[in-house]
């Protein structure tokens, strides 16, 4: 596919590392800069690669020559801000999730990607692994039937428990929903298309959570978002989705995801990761794991930015798209919206079901 696609860091905090252990060893991508308010932290990345240099600010880092698309590893609330900058320099870009915190600044992004002819990639990517890809196999062939219904939980008490520095899953921008719901999301349109419809509810039981660990525990801190959502959603074939996201539960013995059809349900393994087993109960049978037959065999994350590396070589739509991550984003605020209202709302945006990952 000829040269690697040239990557600019902008974040260098806990996630990088995941992201840099895939990069290292991905042909189609390559790093040359990085930078990150903590220029300590840019500079121990850069250490990693050989020929990587530190870029004093995210203005410095997407006009350089040597970048042709910036990875985006901030926290939420700056998300859009710094794929602006680097849209506005005409540099593609592949983010964390979210893809924004608001519907605006998600459409802001997707105009100004559009007008500058570049793409525009967002997270997650554990849906390219061989975990989401095999059931979606197992539904696209007919395994289960008719698809009727999907649950979905994840359910914890709460990132303060491990997290130093956790307040930001507590401010717009965060809480279970926005922070774990586009794994589950994301999944889900997969598994069985958009969605057109939610009824929800949510609640926020503590005022304020104390950090568990790190040089802060004990710390205490205010609490800005709602911590439990719950909601009924309604895609486009019909079938509807039982969602749980809480940072209110202190344990559960909940499936991850299952889906269930008119012949045969389905258990699909933990959307957080890219691999795991998938086992199917034919009607009147029993349990089996089924034998991995699509997705990206030992994919971590990063693979997106790869996949979107090569289809800008191949001239084909990549899979990890902002469109996908701006109806994600809108099925989660509408979501929040229908909890706040207790009424079912429609969900305005609609997107392509992604091209399936075949082995």
């Amino acid at each position: 596919m000829g040269e690697p696609l040239r990557i600019g860091v902008v974040g260098a905090g806990a996630i990088s590392g995941a992201y840099l252990d895939t990069l290292e060893r991905l042909a189609e991508v390559r790093l040359t800069a990085v930078t990150d308010l903590d220029q300590d932290r840019a500079g121990a990345v850069a250490a990693r690669v050989p020929g990587a240099a530190v870029a004093a600010s995210v203005a410095e880092l997407v006009v350089r020559d040597d970048v042709d698309a910036v990875l985006n590893l901030t926290v939420p609330a700056v998300h859009a801000e710094v794929a602006l900058a680097a849209l506005a320099a005409g540099k593609h870009v592949y983010g964390e999730k979210p893809l924004a915190t608001t519907r605006a600044e998600a459409d802001g992004l997707l105009a100004a990607a559009a007008a500058a002819g570049v793409r525009l990639g967002c997270a997650p990517d554990t849906v390219l692994g061989t975990g989401v890809q095999t059931a979606r196999a197992a539904v696209d062939g007919g395994l289960i039937g008719t698809p009727v219904a999907a649950t979905a939980f994840m359910t914890t008490a709460g990132h303060e428990r491990w997290h130093p520095d956790p307040e930001f899953y507590y401010r717009p921008g965060g809480g279970p929903l926005l922070d774990m719901g586009p794994y589950y999301l994301s999944a889900l349109v997969h598994l069985l298309g958009p969605v057109v419809e939610v009824t929800g509810a949510a609640s926020r039981p503590r005022a304020e959570r104390e950090i568990g660990s790190g040089p802060r525990a004990g710390e205490r801190f205010g609490v800005a978002v709602d911590t439990h959502v719950t909601g009924v959603l309604r895609h486009t074939g019909g079938a509807l989705t039982t969602l749980v996201m809480s940072f209110d539960i202190q344990a559960a013995r909940l499936p991850r995801i299952e889906v269930h059809g008119t012949a045969g349900s389905l258990s699909v393994p933990d959307p957080n990761n890219f691999d795991g087993p998938v086992e199917l109960h034919p009607a009147g049978g029993e349990w089996t794991v089924l034998p991995v037959s699509a997705g990206i065999p030992g994919a971590a994350r990063g693979v997106g930015l790869a996949d979107l590396a090569r289809a800008l070589a191949e001239d084909r739509p990549h899979r990890a798209s902002a469109e996908l991550a701006r109806h994600v984003l809108d099925v989660m605020l509408t979501l929040l919206d229908a909890a706040r209202e207790g009424r079912t709302l429609k969900v305005v945006s609609d997107c392509e079901r992604p091209e399936p990952v075949r082995l």
